[in-house]
């Protein structure tokens, strides 16, 4: 009789770091040196709400320091605790180690309901958690950067940054203590689609390869594939509108919290977009049947499924009933580690969240050395890059005494603009780790999963520079 009860996200996290460790050899005293937790930071957030004290617990758990600052979300919710925000620090390290993003890992949380209380009144309480951070050495530009996670957003990143600006007037690098900031406020563009739009990539360029296209028996062609996506929030919605427009993709189904949106034909998303920015909801939506049992979503026949929203949905009580060919992890540790087992049996692959989700870290970063710099992406080359095309195109048009359309000219003209690096920047990102995953794969003759090769790159870079900076001997 199958075990059906379900591991917590740290304990995930532990198998999956412990499994990748042992088909590395690396020894117990390495492994547990790089999966112990680097320092905790536990604050009282009180505040007087309606003339009665209102006690807010937080964390900044820092998981590792061995590339500074340490970077992550800060996440409000009423379901955070120590042990899942430690368990998320850890991910942090080796997701950046994974895409070679010279960060620490870090995360933070308040337990806290957002909904339940008023713009000002969450105004107050974020700049008392925020200063309690940056007094104890736990936010700054050089040590510590948080960035919008769950129940956060551009709003109470610019509050963060506000409370640092006052308590450090004179640090001129303040625009880089958080990421994840609205444009007028040092932020990027390009960064509330990030995650989104690296999971896109990450699809695409699992598509690229035969190798594994072939033995999941997916199209190449990603407007061929029918796809399913679980969430509909900040990355689900982002990834379905790149899927869309970019790719032209079939996406039969889409769900959220209380149902699930389904059409064999596919959802014309342009309409859906629409309908939820009126409706805030799902249901209603006159383009595909609405059905209130969100679970099964999931368990829809498909070519490539999505999670998108919450931690541990495929787990040991419904992976048998998976259908899917591949999964890709947009979510932060959506299948549990005894279910992994048992998609790799099944011949199910899975695109671990380490690489799929990066895509926001990948380009926080980018926003953080624009902060460092002080100055736009594209800024100083735009203008250059038009007026030598232009001449190009002179040139071209003279000897050849004829007018490039001006559809084309527009286009080959185009000087390079922030949100053009940025995709770049990412795209590269992605293709590039993508290459190294199957760079392991190969090393391992092929008998681990994708994701026991990804946590490898991460695992490997991190015991390099152990080896190269060294650990304190006892004297």
């Amino acid at each position: 009789m199958k075990n059906n009860s379900i591991p917590n996200f740290k304990e995930n996290v532990d198998a999956f770091v412990l499994k990748a460790s042992k088909a590395l050899k690396f020894s117990d005293d390495l492994i547990d040196h790089i999966r112990s937790t680097h320092s905790v930071l536990q604050v009282n957030v009180g505040i007087k709400i309606k003339n009665k004290i209102k006690n807010f617990t937080g964390w900044r758990a820092v998981h590792s320091e061995h590339r500074l600052p340490s970077k992550g979300g800060i996440r409000f919710s009423a379901e955070v605790n120590q042990d899942e925000t430690e368990a998320l620090a850890a991910l942090m390290t080796y997701k950046c180690a994974v895409v070679d993003i010279p960060f620490g890992g870090s995360k933070g949380s308040l337990k806290i309901d957002p909904k339940q209380y008023s713009e000002e009144e969450l105004k107050l309480i974020t700049h008392i958690y925020a200063e309690k951070l940056i007094k104890k050495g736990f936010l700054s530009p050089a040590i510590n950067v948080p960035a919008p996670d769950v129940g956060t957003g551009e709003r109470e990143m610019v509050w963060i940054m506000d409370t640092y600006k006052n308590l450090f007037p004179n640090d001129i690098n303040y625009l880089a203590c958080v990421t994840g900031k609205p444009v007028a406020y040092g932020g990027i563009r390009g960064r509330a689609q990030a995650t989104g739009r690296g999971v896109e990539e990450s699809i695409r360029e699992y598509l690229r390869h035969e190798q594994f296209y072939k033995r999941t028996k997916l199209n190449p062609d990603l407007s061929k594939n029918k796809i399913v996506i679980q969430g509909f929030g900040k990355v689900g919605k982002s990834l379905v509108e790149e899927l869309f427009h970019r790719d032209h993709a079939k996406i039969i189904a889409i769900g959220e919290y209380n149902g699930y949106l389904y059409n064999e034909k596919g959802i014309d998303i342009d309409e859906l977009v629409k309908h939820f920015q009126k409706n805030k909801n799902l249901k209603n939506f006159t383009g595909a049947k609405f059905i209130e049992k969100p679970a099964e979503v999931l368990t829809i026949a498909c070519d490539i499924l999505v999670p998108a929203a919450l931690e541990s949905v495929i787990n040991m009580s419904n992976v048998e009933k998976i259908k899917a060919k591949l999964i890709v992890e947009a979510a932060n540790g959506p299948i549990t580690h005894d279910a992994d087992e048992v998609l790799q049996k099944k011949g199910i692959d899975v695109l671990p969240d380490i690489y799929v989700n990066s895509g926001g870290v990948v380009v926080s970063y980018f926003e953080w050395v624009k902060n460092i710099t002080h100055v736009r992406f594209g800024r100083l080359q735009r203008r250059y890059e038009e007026n030598k095309m232009n001449e190009l195109i002179q040139v071209i048009e003279d000897a050849t005494g004829r007018s490039i359309p001006d559809k084309y000219k527009a286009n080959i003209i185009h000087g390079v603009q922030e949100i053009d690096l940025v995709n770049s920047g990412l795209e590269d990102v992605m293709r590039e780790t993508f290459k190294e995953i199957m760079k392991n794969m190969e090393i391992f003759k092929k008998k681990v999963s994708l994701r026991t090769a990804t946590y490898a790159i991460a695992l490997n870079k991190l015991k390099q520079y152990h080896k190269d900076m060294g650990v304190s001997n006892a004297h």
